[in-house]
């Protein structure tokens, strides 16, 4: 099932310019990144990075850990940095460029939420719609109708 979803959310951005929703702050690695100091678990940072960074997380997770008790104003740069630490380490996992944490609240289109939606769900209906409007909209020429409706 959730090759499915992958497959289907892959598909429907070959044809576009690249989406990182992982890169935005409010993304579900930057998300794990400040549960994770939150709870003082770093597990929960540790899937979004491939296996060779645990060692890196775990020393920036302890360090900004340390820094947070220092005030607000180091918290909020202590939360920033290990955000863009975990990102930084997601994204090299990926084989990607790392050009800084993206602003909240960004439009992705359809299909990153639906793709959510359908991990969290088990249902992949929303993503194959999602997807299939996008691929007419191509058709057409025309990416508008991608961005109608989820």
């Amino acid at each position: 099932m959730r090759r499915l979803v992958m497959a289907t959310v892959i598909a429907g951005f070959l044809a576009s310019p690249a989406f990182a929703h992982c890169d935005s702050v409010d993304g579900p690695v930057a998300g794990a990144a400040i549960e994770a100091l939150e709870t003082g678990n770093v597990n929960l940072a540790l899937p979004y990075a491939p296996a060779s960074a645990e060692d890196e997380i775990k020393a920036a997770h302890q360090m900004a850990l340390t820094a947070r008790a220092d005030g607000k104003a180091a918290a909020e740069v202590a939360d920033r940095w290990f955000m863009e630490t975990v990102v930084r380490l997601h994204r090299e996992g990926e084989g990607a460029t790392f050009t800084g944490l993206k602003p909240a609240g960004i439009n992705y289109g359809p299909v990153i939420p639906a793709a959510e939606k359908a991990l969290e769900t088990g249902d992949p209906t929303q993503v194959k719609n999602a997807a299939q409007r996008r691929r007419r909209a191509l058709a057409r020429g025309s990416v508008q109708g991608c961005a109608e409706g989820a």
